[in-house]
């Protein structure tokens, strides 16, 4: 008996369209113009017409088929209880650099869950390795003209990634991509570079494959690998030193000055890990193209300095504003503190009457080598700051949090942290301006 693919609704945006038919949470949608929904692909194929009926049954069982007029693309105002509108597919591969495997017991059971499910390159920007990609799982990106996809390629040696993901048909994914560049599908792309492994010559060799995907791969970021204090028992693996991290540039920059003349890109790009562990100087605003890979830490630091030094600029000549005497505190990981020490450091010199105190927190949590902010946890933030003169207020960024929570990774809460520490916390987002804000306002 064939299974029937029902979607609960979980939520209707108010003044929506949903919302005007009466559409509720607990009823479930059967189809759209007569076809099944499988999933949140489907559906949104299926919802962009400017006419389209909707198939749903109420909890009660009744059935309403409800005709929709919109404007193409128009969204019907649904929020599904399962975002994916289907089961979400879990990783096959068992990669050696790994930083799921390299976290110790005992935290929230959602954090050892490995993804490798395409809709969420879609959906929420991750990176996927296209062996959990089926052949209709490609027909159907295609038919349905998604993009863009983020793509985790690591290697275009087909042997070296099968060692690499620990997965015989990772090489054979390789073809998956091509399929889809063919198809005029965009692509960002990502290499986790593991120091005698995908480096050196292998790292040639990738960029050199995955510039002929060019222009439909737009970008292709050069991570170094985390490792974090366990790993015991996995691939033994090494940090890079700074001359590795000078190798690694020099490789990237040839390239980008190799490509950019013809493409109007530079394609391949380091993460700012790469420029601080070499002692480099970060590169300009438009060596970025546009920011294309700033999940991956491309060029976070620099438009982060972009964005404060503008905010800062208007902010000394609006004569009008006012700015109080306070004492505050911001803390953050190693690998961005220099660069945030030295933005308080202007605010205090133009405004002496600001006294900001900046900490650099170390990861006792996974180890000192891993130093970006986004895997602080409330108990090293605990730790290192009870006993600091901390001011009137605490700035943290915003991604020492989990999403839509104020939990850290370790499961502290935010309250509990603020208790902890007997001082207020705001929780900075992004951007440079929202930083400069939080500082003196």
């Amino acid at each position: 008996m064939k299974k029937e693919h029902l979607h609960i609704v979980g939520s209707v945006i108010p003044g929506s369209i949903a919302e005007e038919l009466g559409m509720e949470a607990g009823d479930a949608i059967a189809a759209i113009n007569g076809n099944e929904i499988k999933d949140i692909f489907d559906y949104q194929y299926y919802t962009q017409e400017e006419y389209i009926e909707v198939l749903i049954r109420k909890p009660s069982g009744e059935e309403w088929l409800l005709e929709i007029e919109k404007e193409y693309d128009e969204d019907l105002g649904i929020v599904f209880e399962n975002g994916l509108m289907d089961e979400y597919r879990s990783c096959h591969n068992h990669c050696i650099f790994c930083f799921i495997d390299q976290m110790p017991k005992g935290m929230r059971e959602t954090l050892y869950f490995k993804d490798d499910d395409t809709r969420l390159s879609f959906l929420q920007g991750n990176y996927v390795t296209l062996t959990n990609l089926s052949d209709e799982d490609i027909d159907r990106i295609i038919r349905y003209n998604l993009s863009p996809i983020n793509v985790s390629f690591q290697t275009t040696n087909p042997e070296l990634r099968c060692k690499m993901l620990n997965n015989r048909f990772a090489g054979e994914a390789l073809e998956k991509a091509w399929r889809l560049a063919d198809a005029g599908i965009t692509m960002n792309g990502q290499i986790v570079l593991c120091k005698g492994i995908n480096d050196g010559d292998e790292l040639e060799r990738s960029i050199r494959d995955l510039a002929n995907y060019l222009p439909n791969l737009e970008s292709v970021s050069v991570v170094p690998v985390g490792l974090s204090k366990y790993r015991e028992g996995l691939y033994p693996l090494e940090p890079f030193t700074q001359q590795d991290a000078k190798e690694v540039l020099s490789i990237i920059h040839k390239w980008q000055d190799k490509l950019y003349p013809e493409y109007g890109l530079h394609f391949i790009h380091a993460s700012d890990e790469w420029y601080i562990l070499a002692g480099e100087t970060l590169p300009e605003e438009a060596r970025y193209d546009g920011y294309l890979q700033l999940e991956n830490g491309v060029g976070m630091l620099r438009l982060l300095i972009e964005e404060f030094g503008e905010a800062f600029d208007a902010l000394h000549q609006n004569k009008k504003v006012q700015i109080p005497k306070k004492k505050l505190s911001i803390a953050t990981g190693k690998l961005a503190f220099p660069f945030i020490e030295d933005m308080a450091k202007q605010v205090m010199a133009q405004y002496p009457q600001l006294q900001i105190h900046t900490y650099a927190i170390r990861n006792d949590f996974f180890g000192e080598m891993i130093t970006v902010s986004g895997l602080l946890t409330g108990q090293d933030l605990s730790a290192q700051l009870k006993n600091q003169d901390l001011g009137e207020k605490l700035l943290l960024p915003q991604n020492v949090l989990k999403s839509g929570e104020a939990v850290f990774l370790d499961d502290m809460t935010l309250e509990a942290l603020e208790k902890a520490l007997q001082v207020p916390i705001d929780i900075v987002k992004s951007s440079g301006q929202d930083l400069l804000d939080a500082i003196v306002f």
